[in-house]
């Protein structure tokens, strides 16, 4: 086997339990978390209702096309400005499957830090909205908006589970709508995100671009690049771990893994049709300045600490035997696998 096959294998198989584990608990959370009550616990427009949306939206398993249904239900259900950002901001950028996989890839310190910057992140561009006066008259159309081809899968709906169904029957939902939906709209970029890591691993020598990839101007490149494109929170993760091996810093890694799950062109649009020009300059002003900050404080907080990066970056696949590698990268393969998985499941 080539170098790069081995490297891509190895990559591979260190994401799938993790992987495995987060696309579980992400359908679970789909399964027993209805958008009703979504509406109830987040609406108004007080300050601790942008907190809640932060928190409320970083465990969903929503992409961030996916999670513009859900964010205009709550606006439209008397949430504010400032909760309705917080929650488009948070889901996207973090999950149970992104941190799952972040801790297998990325290691222990970028998986605690990876969350905690998300929900720092939204609530502080929530925030912001409080310092700028509210839109007279704000119109809502009835249309449901155009998300564009960003997500391919029921998962960027945002229909609750079926309320009549037993405990382990929507269970059962859950789990299999993990393997499915969200496995076949993760699918493409998660394969395109660990080739491009196994890319790097083979061709770039460890640390070689150290010296390029921690300053301003790296931080700046990456917001500009994570920005206007789609890459989903899950699929973004083994490029980050492409890009710390080849020693771009822990902060400026975080910079693409905050802009690029949270914005894109469609959700620009979106904003810009439903909350106005203001709020989209809001928007894109709060995800800039705190990606911006939360890297630069998580590069003086590896080099404060000492933090051996590289070390970090094996320690999460030593944690789990090679037999269950194995067995979760072959679980994941044949669900990955239409016809396969059809005569398993059922879906």
């Amino acid at each position: 086997m080539t170098n790069f096959g081995r490297n891509l294998l190895d990559l591979y198989l260190d994401a799938a339990p993790w992987l495995l584990l987060g696309l579980i608990v992400a359908g679970l959370i789909k399964a027993w978390l209805p958008a009703e009550r979504l509406n109830r616990w987040l609406g108004g427009d007080k300050l601790w209702s942008i907190i809640k949306a932060a928190f409320v939206g970083a465990p969903l398993p929503l992409c961030s096309c996916g999670v513009l249904p859900a964010a205009l239900g709550l606006r439209r259900a008397g949430a504010s400005r400032g909760t309705t950002l917080s929650f488009l901001i948070s889901t996207p950028e973090t999950g149970p499957d992104s941190v799952a996989l972040s801790y297998a890839l990325l290691g222990p310190f970028m998986a605690i830090i990876r969350p905690i910057a998300a929900i720092v992140s939204a609530v502080f561009t929530g925030l912001l909205t409080l310092f700028v006066r509210k839109p007279a008259s704000p119109v809502f159309p009835v249309k449901e908006p155009e998300t564009g081809a960003c997500c391919s899968g029921n998962s960027c709906s945002n229909e609750p589970a079926p309320a009549q169904t037993g405990g382990l029957s929507r269970t059962w939902q859950g789990i299999r709508y993990a393997l499915t939906d969200i496995l076949d709209d993760l699918l493409l970029w998660l394969a395109v995100g660990l080739v491009l890591a196994a890319l790097v691993a083979t061709l770039v020598p460890p640390l070689a671009m150290a010296e390029w990839g921690s300053g301003l101007d790296a931080k700046l490149l990456m917001l500009l690049a994570g920005i206007p494109v789609y890459v989903c929170a899950t699929a973004s993760t083994p490029v980050a771990a492409g890009l710390l091996l080849a020693g771009i810093s822990p902060g400026t890694v975080l910079v693409f893994l905050l802009a690029g799950p949270a914005t894109n062109i469609a959700t620009i649009g979106v904003i810009h049709k439903e909350m106005g020009r203001m709020t989209t300059i809001i928007y894109l002003l709060g995800i800039s300045l705190s990606s911006l900050g939360l890297g630069v404080a998580t590069d003086w907080l590896v080099h404060a600490m000492d933090i051996d990066i590289m070390a970090e970056l094996e320690s999460g696949a030593e944690a789990l035997p090679s037999w269950l590698a194995q067995a979760s990268g072959l679980l994941l393969l044949i669900a990955a696998i239409r016809p396969l998985r059809r005569k398993l499941i059922g879906a």
